[in-house]
């Protein structure tokens, strides 16, 4: 496949912020499983938390990441395991992009909702449920279908221009520009 290769990517953690002191201490709770899907490969990678390294390699050779809320939290519970800077990645955060044109942080669920007619299938409670029961299955599954939302948010946001959310203050579905 010819043209960029970007890398959707999200992750999920083997601690609550409760159990580390606060979201101030993202980096104190471990990632879990973390997941890609590459445009180049054409497929989805599950990185367990001792393939982290595997995982740090292919986001550090994207040419562009793109995640949900990925700089202010994956990339935070990813520090802690990289010998680089994370901040050198060439990233695209699809929530810091919403948040700096309506002025407020919507989550996936919300944008993949009203823009593709699906939400999530899970939340991040349950995926650490999941871990402390030792079932990695169901986390792998919720996390590939985080980073397939991503992505389809993604290619309707560069392919229309937009997305959407619903809107608690105008109790509406409302149209959000982005330039992806």
């Amino acid at each position: 496949m010819s043209g960029p290769n970007l890398v959707y990517f999200d992750l999920e953690t083997q601690k609550s912020a409760a159990e580390v002191g606060g979201w101030h201490n993202k980096r104190a709770m471990k990632m879990s499983l973390g997941v890609t899907y590459s445009t180049a490969r054409g497929t989805y990678e599950i990185y367990r938390e001792d393939e982290v390294h595997h995982l740090l390699q292919e986001l550090q050779r994207a040419d562009r990441v793109i995640g949900y809320n990925v700089i202010d939290f994956d990339f935070e519970v990813l520090a802690p395991y990289s010998v680089f800077d994370l901040s050198q990645v060439p990233v695209l955060d699809l929530m810091q992009d919403v948040e700096k044109t309506i002025g407020m942080r919507v989550g996936l669920d919300a944008i993949a909702e009203q823009t593709l007619g699906c939400g999530k299938t899970a939340d991040g409670m349950e995926a650490l449920k999941w871990w402390k029961e030792g079932k990695l299955q169901p986390i792998a599954e919720y996390c590939c279908y985080d980073v397939k939302a991503t992505r389809l948010v993604h290619e309707f946001g560069a392919e229309y221009g937009c997305v959407f959310y619903f809107s608690k203050k105008t109790q509406r579905r409302e149209k959000v520009p982005v330039i992806w």
